[in-house]
């Protein structure tokens, strides 16, 4: 039997979940003799899983109204050559992974246009947690024939509104291991004993470069003239970025290393193993260090045009901007965003989580209170279960 599904996805972490869960299709499939295709929108993890990409959206992202602008058109253009498609060869089902704005769009049009393709949301966008104008929702409800929510408000919120919701919890669980031991990470990882690593989380976006790399490094080096153990890592998630982050560690003098997308998957365990502190913008990788127990501080920053627009003509309100805060309604991370965002500031909590047993305690014991919010591992083969069964 042969079936087709479209996945619709775009930045580094949407590409990252629309891989595990087609290798669960993929999988799920196979227990069922099905002869699956997935084909859609990307990037390279979900192409090495078996996806063909029409068109990788990895590289079309940004987060803010100025920073999207020059975004716009490429965004369109490939809107319409997909919904084109969508129309031509209809799947037996369409798969939106969060990439809001865009799947928000081809959703909206889809069944305007009174196509009966089956639409699954999987990760949708926090509503839940932040508001905009007149408090009013999208229309994800609307076009969705089924939610896959991830956190229990999302599912909550959703269903009261009479949203058809799965809760089938959150995917960093399923890729959570225990991790290898210090003393064999810093053979691994050619340190010394007494070393330890400052991770540096601080792009995924090329805006991101600008607004939000600076900070971080000049706060990285004077963390590490006053701790000259700590060794500056800085994980990339695309490999374009490779090259601005050996740079800014030249420039600002920084012992440390930047980890290829090509040797994360490998090297990452170890560093995480002897990570003391993370400085991270705010996204998924939050969720990931929450759950590795690894203290972080949160930094945001986009232009001054977004920011005046966001709060003064969309009244954009929002408590929190990491993930992990938003769902434990109460500040466990530190975050520093616009006008906080600075070296000084982020420079004294950093000082004070390393030299304070108490401060990492504060945020220790809010990642177990997390953890319990998350759900159980299968998360997505629980999803991919539900996805296949509907399309039988």
């Amino acid at each position: 039997m042969n079936k087709k599904i479209f996945i619709s996805t775009g930045e580094v972490s949407g590409d990252l979940h629309g891989s595990l869960l087609s290798k669960a299709l993929f999988d799920e499939a196979g227990k069922k003799s099905l002869d699956l295709e997935i084909c859609g929108l990307g990037g390279e993890r979900m192409k090495k899983e078996g996806v063909k990409i029409l068109q990788d959206t990895t590289s079309i992202s940004a987060i803010g109204i100025w920073e999207a602008l020059p975004l716009l058109l490429p965004t369109i253009r490939i809107q319409r050559r997909f919904y084109k498609l969508l129309k031509k060869h209809p799947p037996d089902c369409l798969i939106l992974i969060d990439y809001m704005g865009p799947n928000i769009n081809i959703g909206t049009k889809l069944r305007r246009s009174r196509n009966n393709i089956p639409i699954y949301y999987y990760i949708a966008p926090q509503e839940w947690a932040w508001r905009v104008g007149n408090n009013s929702t999208t229309n994800l409800i609307n076009f969705s024939d089924k939610i896959f929510a991830i956190f229990k408000q999302e599912a909550n919120f959703y269903k009261r509104r009479g949203g058809n919701v799965f809760w089938v919890g959150h995917p960093m669980i399923d890729l959570i291991k225990k991790l290898p031991s210090k003393k064999v990470s810093r053979k691994i990882l050619k340190l010394r004993e007494n070393q330890n690593i400052l991770l540096l989380m601080p792009a995924s976006r090329p805006q991101e470069l600008k607004y939000i790399l600076p900070t971080f490094l000049k706060t990285a080096k004077k963390l590490q003239l006053r701790y000259p153990s700590l060794i500056v890592y800085i994980p990339s998630c695309r490999s374009v970025f490779d090259e601005k982050f050996r740079k800014g560690l030249e420039k600002y003098e920084i012992k440390g290393k930047v980890i290829s997308q090509q040797e994360d998957s490998e090297l990452m365990p170890f560093i995480y193993s002897l990570a003391k502190l993370a400085l991270c913008k705010s996204g998924t990788v939050n969720m990931e260090l929450a759950l590795y127990g690894i203290p972080q501080i949160i930094g945001y920053r986009v232009s001054r045009v977004t920011a005046f627009i966001a709060k003064r003509i969309l009244n954009f309100k929002v408590r929190f901007i990491s993930p992990v805060n938003l769902l434990m309604k109460k500040s466990i991370i530190p975050e520093f965003v616009q006008k906080n965002f600075n070296e000084k500031k982020i420079f004294y909590k950093a000082c004070r989580l390393l030299d304070l047993t108490s401060e990492k305690a504060k945020i220790k014991k809010g990642y177990t209170l997390l953890k319990k919010d998350l759900g159980e591992e299968g998360v997505v083969d629980r999803a991919a279960k539900e996805i296949i069964n509907s399309i039988i």
